[in-house]
This record gives C-alpha cells, structure tokens and sequence, in this order.
C-alpha cells in the first residue's frame, strides 16, 4: 500500500512499493541524483519531461517511502532517505545505484552541481 502520509515510517515501507517506485528510469535516474546525500530543490532537476509529469514522479518516490520531503513556502526538498531504506531492506540501493550505473539508466536526469 503506498503512503499518504508525506515521510511514512520506516516500519511502514514495502519491498513492492518501493521496487514498483524504482521500475522507471526516470525515477532511478532521481535517485542517483539524490543518491549525494544533498537535499534538493524541487527546481534543481532537469528533466525530458513536463513540471506536472517531474512532480508526479517524486510523489510516487516519496509514497514509497524513497525520499525525505520537506517544504518551505513554496519550495519543496527532497533527500534520499538513504539509512532508512538501507536499514530496511539492505544493500538494496547499493545493488539499484550500481546496476544502473553500469546498464546507464536515468542517466537522462541531470542537476546542475550535482557530481556523477
């Protein structure tokens, strides 16, 4: 079941929810830009695809317990809850980052600043 809430606990996250999170590239590709440790603007993504589409794919990463979410005004920040996932489900970012760093997958998501 994915999460209403915007920060689910860990205890709640899924391996199906966050595997079907992780089933599109461009939502692995966020990941690895997240994957830095760094909170991110919402802005700071350059992505092929429309604000509604990019807004829509963070939701599902957030429902799925992936990120961290924090707004201020108008701004939303996201972190990779990296110990989170890592304490659920371990070595499983670990073994995704990797995989996609090898097949280049999501390699079409950039952020300015951000170290690939």
């Amino acid at each position: 079941m994915r999460h209403t809430d915007i920060n689910p606990d860990v205890d709640r996250l899924t391996l199906t929810d966050v595997l079907a999170a992780l089933s599109d590239p461009l939502r692995v590709g966020l990941v690895r830009l997240l994957a830095d440790g760094q909170e991110h603007n919402f802005g700071e993504f350059a992505v092929p695809v429309a604000k509604s589409t990019l807004s829509h794919h963070l939701k599902v990463l957030n429902a799925a317990g992936l990120t961290w979410r924090r707004e201020e005004g108008t701004r939303c920040y996201l972190r990779l809850r990296r110990d989170d996932i890592d304490t659920r489900f371990p070595r499983l970012l670990d073994t995704v980052l990797d995989a996609a760093d090898r097949d280049d997958v999501g390699n079409h998501v950039t952020s300015p600043g951000a170290a690939r």
